[in-house]
């Protein structure tokens, strides 16, 4: 960049006096007043070759953007015609989901100036679809989806394994935020197996989740957060098994019979959001329960794989993989107790 100043400065300088030479030849009546017309002639020269060197400095200062990832729009499409269409598509039986998903990050992405960052908490049993949802978010709002350098993915397990560690890890994060913050003002933090967390340690990001304009100097309101959990899990299940037994259609249930349980439970239950300020300051936007699935919804994840691996298939085979889920409760078989995760397992067995 300094050589890139020293370039543009040398060219200012000559560009300047061609052009001063150029219109002392050609304008009328110079000789009667040079001095003047210099003055003036100077000042008007100087304003344009600056905006013009500007232009150019920006140019070429953008210029790896065209071939390298930048905090920039054109890496950011932010598609929410794609996200809807991924949810619909892949996202099976969660209609609470694919609804709240898709209003709450385009609302709060077209907000020139939201009061706050997206803070979004998915709640459910294993293989619901909670990861696949947020790999859906980033996969349409970044180009190179997970892979790029403004999504960062934090696993419990991997990330924060010991509980006496959890001073650490809350600077340790917080630092992380702080950087990342800094350099783009555009990103999404996903954190998966929140229940896993030590207790305390997402409580030192709850400044960067609050209603503050700027910390330290950084604006944080237009990042996402998402915290991916089992907690809540329970309720979420026993509401389903309600509704399912009174014979209540599955797309009757709103997220509004179930928000309140799951935020109850993920304050209480043991785990990352356990009397954690973040739900006690009211920070989490929405929680979005991920309903259990049922053996339709299975079946459909089975064609599904088979489809994706452009294999040839008959409704025995699917049957068969779909026989080797465990259902809950046993009396009913109605429940996956692993949803979809273990199909594409079954499915190398049967292949």
């Amino acid at each position: 960049l300094i050589l890139l100043d020293s370039l543009l400065q040398e060219m200012y300088n000559q560009s300047l006096l061609v052009l001063l030479v150029y219109l002392a030849i050609l304008a009328p009546g110079v000789e009667s007043d040079f001095g003047s017309w210099l003055s003036s002639t100077w000042s008007q020269a100087e304003q344009a070759s600056r905006q013009a060197g500007s232009a150019f400095y920006r140019g070429m200062k953008d210029l790896p953007c065209l071939k390298f990832e930048c905090c920039s729009a054109s890496w950011r499409p932010a598609n929410y015609t794609r996200l809807k269409q991924l949810l619909a598509d892949n996202l099976v039986g969660q209609h609470i989901a694919q609804d709240m998903i898709v209003r709450a990050v385009r609302g709060h992405q077209r907000n020139v100036a939201p009061s706050k960052p997206l803070v979004l908490s998915f709640h459910g049993w294993t293989g619901s679809g909670k990861n696949f949802a947020a790999q859906f978010i980033a996969d349409s709002f970044y180009k190179l989806g997970m892979s790029s350098q403004f999504v960062h993915l934090f696993i419990a397990t991997l990330h924060f394994p010991d509980v006496r560690q959890a001073g650490r890890y809350k600077d340790q994060l917080r630092e992380w935020i702080s950087g990342n913050g800094s350099a783009c003002h555009h990103n999404i933090f996903i954190f998966d197996e929140v229940d896993k967390m030590p207790p305390g340690v997402l409580d030192g990001i709850k400044p960067f989740l609050d209603h503050y304009e700027h910390i330290d100097g950084v604006d944080y309101r237009k990042n996402i957060f998402l915290f991916l959990s089992n907690t809540g899990g329970r309720e979420i299940t026993s509401t389903a098994l309600d509704s399912w037994n009174r014979g209540k259609d599955r797309q009757q249930i709103s997220v509004m019979d179930l928000e309140h349980l799951i935020s109850a439970g993920a304050f209480n239950e043991e785990g990352g959001l356990q009397h954690s300020r973040v739900i006690e300051k009211n920070l989490v936007d929405v929680f979005l329960p991920f309903l259990p699935l049922e053996r339709q919804h299975v079946k459909i994840c089975v064609r599904n794989e088979f489809e994706r691996r452009n294999v040839e298939f008959s409704e025995e085979m699917v049957e068969k993989v779909a026989d080797e889920m465990i259902y809950w409760p046993a009396e009913l078989k109605l429940f996956s107790t692993s949803g979809c995760k273990r199909v594409a397992q079954k499915v190398d067995l049967l292949l």
